[in-house]
């Protein structure tokens, strides 16, 4: 896409925000008046997705423009270092780097959390102010600057990690910059000032989905500071600003404890490759290069990004590098003339199961091998472990290298199949009508999960 000068990117991502957690998307139940101004201003893409329905998977393929299997995150369990991107992935931040942008990470990593050689001060961030693992306590947290911990100091997560981004902004305003801010919020644990949690409280809605709305609410003005911040500094106009999230949402709990709230009428939630666990918008702003106001139903998927932002940036991709995704840069003012191409999801605890939480789409058709049971769970121990590293990360040196559980299932799966044109939220299995489709898409699911695993088994870092 050409310019008359290299933009600035800033990519800011939320945490576990679905559709339904947009104002604009909502009618209201939630407040998100900088996000929607934001999508009058530029371009919106409602049919963007994921690359996982968790969170370490999917920032691994966003980082690398690669099938998360491929990179060799595949779950969210740092203390066993299966969110680690490994050693010979190459980052989006190496690559805008070695083309002379200063870049910057701040918020949340979690992908590396243990050992040094994982850091995102190793992968391309010359600047890293957040966690390395997958959370935070907003209150009680424990950050990092390039490697130096400090520790809460009465602010809330969300406004320091905002205040840490414009500081950034601030001091590279004068050269190209791709920052990437990423937010804990609106993940677990669920905490806000209370005179949010107030604004949301309603005898409909339970405490945990008010204080759900806080949270973003919270983020929501950060995002405005930084648009702000961009105005202020004059440079608006050739920055682009990308806002969406990793995956779907947290639904789940019962009464006060309950996260169930509007998904837009998606199927799934986080953890399912269900449109409510992967499908989210992202929303585009480039004043001098993309018409505002504008909103395309174009596929776009997580892997796109790395060749993308490589491309506008006018960076040089390593020739070695197999990438997934596709370079969209030049079809970003008309997003029309993307061609339709297939894509894949596969994601259950611990080691890869191909018949197990997998998808493809092809079209407006999706095939979908649903979770079998048990295979997205893990134990109260090590649901007390991943608590632990995430409060007292300084603890941890080494990975928990005992063997893994065991995927012990004999259920056979049925694939179900959707026309997302017509039937968005996965309500009519037509897999009995189509069954020559399903037979071509199943093996054509098959072929890439043999493929993407043989290229994660490849890895001996």
């Amino acid at each position: 896409m050409p310019t008359r000068q290299r933009p600035n990117i800033v990519l800011v991502l939320a945490d576990d925000m679905g559709y339904g957690d947009f104002g604009r998307f909502n009618h209201g139940a939630s407040s998100t008046p900088a996000l929607d101004q934001l999508s009058l201003e530029g371009m919106t893409l409602s049919q963007h997705y994921s690359a996982s329905p968790v969170c370490a998977p999917a920032r691994a393929a966003l980082l690398t423009g690669r099938y998360p299997h491929r990179t060799g995150a595949i779950d969210t369990l740092e203390a066993r270092g299966l969110d680690r991107l490994a050693l010979r992935e190459t980052t989006i931040a190496e690559v805008l780097g070695a083309a002379g942008y200063r870049t910057g990470l701040v918020g949340k990593w979690h992908n590396g959390a243990i050992d040094d050689r994982y850091h995102p001060n190793r992968r391309g961030f010359e600047e890293f102010v957040g966690f390395r693992g997958g959370w935070q306590d907003y209150w009680d947290w424990n950050l990092e600057r390039n490697g130096i911990r400090f520790r809460a100091d009465g602010r809330y997560l969300t406004d320091v990690l905002t205040a840490e981004a414009i500081d950034f902004i601030r001091r590279h305003r004068q050269e190209p910059f791709f920052l990437h801010v990423a937010y804990n919020a609106p993940h677990f644990p669920f905490q806000a000032p209370a005179a949010g949690i107030a604004t949301f409280a309603s005898p409909r809605r339970s405490r945990a989905v008010a204080t759900i709305y806080a949270m973003i609410q919270v983020m929501d003005r950060g995002v405005a500071s930084l648009l702000e911040e961009l105005d202020r500094l004059g440079i608006a106009d050739n920055t682009l600003f990308m806002f969406s999230s990793d995956n779907g949402p947290q639904l789940g709990g019962e009464g006060e404890d309950s996260t169930v709230r509007c998904n837009c009428g998606f199927a799934g939630a986080k953890q399912l490759v269900y449109e409510g666990g992967i499908r989210l918008p992202m929303i585009l702003r480039w004043p001098a290069e993309l018409p505002p106001g504008t909103e395309t139903g174009s596929f776009v998927h997580f892997t796109d990004w790395f060749p993308t932002l490589a491309g506008i940036a006018g960076a040089r991709i390593p020739g070695a590098i197999r990438l997934d995704g596709t370079d969209i840069s030049t079809y970003l003012p008309a997003p029309a003339g993307i061609g339709q191409v297939t894509r894949f999801w596969q994601w259950n605890r611990y080691t890869p199961f191909g018949n197990c939480n997998a998808a493809m789409r092809d079209g407006p058709w999706k095939l979908v091998r649903p979770a079998l049971d048990g295979m997205l769970d893990i134990s109260r121990s090590e649901q007390a472990l991943d608590q632990d590293i995430k409060r007292h990360p300084e603890r941890y040196r080494r990975i928990v290298d005992d063997p893994l559980p065991e995927h012990q299932t004999t259920e056979v799966n049925h694939s179900y199949l959707y026309n997302l044109d017509s039937d968005p939220g996965e309500r009519r299995d037509l897999s009995a009508e189509q069954p020559q489709r399903v037979a071509q898409m199943e093996a054509a699911l098959t072929a890439w999960f043999e493929d993407v695993e043989a290229d994660r088994r490849s890895i001996d870092d």
